[in-house]
């Protein structure tokens, strides 16, 4: 033997799987999910100030001025998501409107309510994957002692068994 593998074995121990991994596909699919989902929350957004950004109110048929503002645009947030689609960030609109009693309050989403950070299909997943182990073992446990057949075991009739 003249040739010494042992640093061949060792270079390649030192190169991980997913180091340098980049699917395009993958980033593309969460670049869209990412942008409808923040499209989703414009258009919720717009309907809540009763105009799109940086549109004005339409003036009522009648001719008199157009309808007092509900309340205005001030940036977005950055939040973080996680899906079945993966883990992303979104920017989440904001904008004060303005209530019944004519003071304003902070716009809250209704498609996405404050400090969720799942998606309830990703709950579902978590959930699932928790609760497999326990459904199983149930399952188990009900073929190994079903009433029917421990009833059987302890009949008195000898031909039962």
């Amino acid at each position: 033997m003249t040739q010494d593998t042992t640093k061949a074995a060792a270079i390649a121990a030192d190169i991980m799987l997913f180091d340098n991994w980049f699917d395009p596909i993958e980033d593309g699919v969460r670049a869209r999910v990412r942008g409808f989902i923040e499209s989703m929350l414009e258009e919720e957004l717009d309907v809540a100030l009763s105009r799109p950004r940086y549109g004005r109110r339409k003036a009522p048929p009648d001719g008199s001025a157009a309808a007092p503002l509900v309340g205005c645009r001030h940036g977005h947030r950055k939040r973080a998501l996680t899906g079945t689609f993966g883990k992303t960030e979104i920017a989440v609109p904001r904008a004060r409107v303005m209530g019944e009693d004519g003071k304003t309050r902070e716009w809250k989403s209704q498609s996405l309510p404050a400090y969720q950070r799942r998606t309830k299909a990703a709950d579902a997943l978590i959930a699932g994957a928790y609760l497999e182990p326990i459904r199983a073992a149930c399952a188990a446990r009900s073929r190994r002692f079903s009433p029917v057949k421990s009833a059987r075991m302890w009949s008195a009739e000898p031909g039962a068994r």
